[in-house]
């Protein structure tokens, strides 16, 4: 028997995955514009519209994730070319890292009027406005989170090489371009199908856990 409640706090949850997700893009695609990149411009990226940001097997992924609870989905990264940064350490650095900002942005944002919400006893009212208002925090936090991880393709892994001599250093990128990417993907995908457990679990739910509790205050 179908469960529309299920249902509609599937849909709300993959609207603000997109919706998150677009964001996090223009930010990346906003700065490298501003730092004198002309590509994401060029390709159309320098727009709020989700659409312009919306992989087609990642979205796909992403709505397969969100019914099945297991998974994992992204948006169209954002070309850049930091031989147009006008100062290219700084601005490769910072390009990646408000990807993950704008998201805490609008954690934030959407926290606020959940937080007027809460009656005396610290408890939120059941509609589909407040369902969607707490996926969207949960959401933009679970994504600042998962992209800080300092491994490549996440943002991540560009902000940690900022702590480097080199920022461009090729030994760190050519061990960063061909492990990170399976420990990534090994732990998410492959280890649960074996039966063994997720280790970025015990990292990315209580950090997701605690913002989430400190923009809400409860």
């Amino acid at each position: 028997m179908l469960d529309i409640d299920a249902l509609i706090q599937t849909i709300l949850l993959i609207l603000a995955i997109l919706l998150s997700l677009a964001v996090h893009e223009y930010a990346h695609a906003q700065y490298a514009d501003w730092a004198g990149d002309p590509t994401p411009r060029r390709q159309g990226r320098v727009t709020l519209n989700p659409l312009a940001h919306l992989d087609p097997l990642g979205t796909i992924l992403i709505i397969f994730m969100a019914f099945a609870n297991y998974g994992i989905g992204w948006g169209k990264p954002v070309p850049v070319n930091p031989g147009y940064f006008r100062s290219p350490r700084r601005d490769w650095v910072l390009c990646a890292f408000v990807g993950p900002l704008s998201n805490i942005v609008l954690a934030t944002l959407f926290a606020i009027p959940l937080r007027l919400l809460l009656t005396p006893d610290q408890r939120l009212p059941d509609t589909v406005y407040v369902d969607f208002l707490m996926a969207l925090v949960v959401v933009n936090v679970g994504l600042a989170v998962f992209n800080m991880i300092p491994l490549h393709p996440l943002d991540g892994s560009k902000v940690l090489s900022g702590f480097l001599p080199d920022v461009f250093d090729r030994r760190y990128w050519d061990f960063q371009t061909v492990y990170g990417p399976i420990i990534l993907f090994g732990s998410i995908l492959i280890l649960p199908l074996i039966g063994l457990e997720n280790p970025l679990r015990f990292i990315l739910l209580p950090a997701r856990e605690f913002l989430v509790k400190l923009l809400l205050g409860v």
